[in-house]
């Protein structure tokens, strides 16, 4: 038996990407599948993917910097699939700002998509998680919770928060049986990534020349590499995984001295 079968999980953010990869993991492993997204052509077009390899899924968008998208999204996926078993919240404003252009409208913002939705979704969907006994949380954080760079001040302090509600709300509800656990990747090839370092000066063949301080094994990470170790946290295999923030990345995030030959 496939190690998601009968089992319902909302993905948002996951009309490309990241979240695209762990929808059609999720979906391949037997779970019934939301595909989440603001452009609805895309989520469509992933959805519809899903249905014509023979799995379950609906796309569904929705604006999560507006509060009452996080009931719509999990409301709509019940409605469907007459259950929930699991979510992730892996939608994300990934926005470039430093302490000059970080203003009042682009610091709420990313803390209303990238820490409020996620809260408000898990309070959503937590009647639902207890009528079927229990339910699984992944959190998609990223490493630049733990510091991030000059220009991702927004984005990095909203992946600081992330990790915090992840831990305090894994203790909170665990008693009920409901996991919260969150992955933190490193650099993805994605397409969005691809796309923004070329528009930030970069050329077209930049995964290619990556530097050891960057990708000691040559490259970095595929969505579907995310997508098998966000599997593994869901999974029924990991009863007992509660609270876990790890990071995905192929050197050590925290203590770590830079490569000094490429200095």
């Amino acid at each position: 038996m496939r190690e998601l079968t009968g089992k319902v999980a909302l993905v948002t953010g996951s009309s490309t990407g990241i979240g695209e990869a762990i929808a059609r993991r999720f979906a391949d492993e037997n779970a019934s599948v939301l595909v989440h997204g603001t452009n609805r052509d895309a989520a469509e077009a992933v959805a519809g993917s899903i249905r014509q390899a023979g799995g379950h899924a609906l796309a569904f968008t929705a604006d999560l910097s507006l509060p009452e998208s996080a009931e719509l999204v999990v409301q709509r996926t019940v409605a469907e699939f007459g259950r929930l078993d699991i979510v992730v919240n892996n939608a994300a404003w990934v926005v470039r700002s430093n302490i000059e252009t970080t203003d009042v409208s682009v610091f709420d913002r990313a803390m209303a998509i990238n820490v409020r939705a996620p809260m408000l979704i898990i309070k959503a969907a937590r009647p639902f998680f207890l009528a079927v006994g229990g339910g699984t949380v992944l959190n998609i954080g990223s490493i630049n919770a733990y510091c991030g760079e000059a220009n991702q001040l927004a984005y990095a302090v909203s992946k600081g928060a992330l990790m915090t509600l992840t831990r305090n709300l894994a203790d909170t509800l665990g008693p009920e049986g409901i996991r919260i656990n969150q992955i933190n990747p490193g650099w993805v090839l994605t397409p969005n990534e691809y796309a923004l370092k070329q528009r930030e000066g970069l050329p077209s063949d930049w995964p290619e020349k990556l530097p050891k301080s960057a990708a000691p094994f040559g490259r970095i990470q595929k969505p579907e590499e995310i997508a098998h170790m966000a599997l593994a946290f869901v999974s029924p295999n990991a009863p007992l995984v509660n609270g876990a923030v790890v990071e995905l990345e192929q050197f050590p995030v925290i203590g770590r001295n830079p490569v000094k030959e490429e200095l």
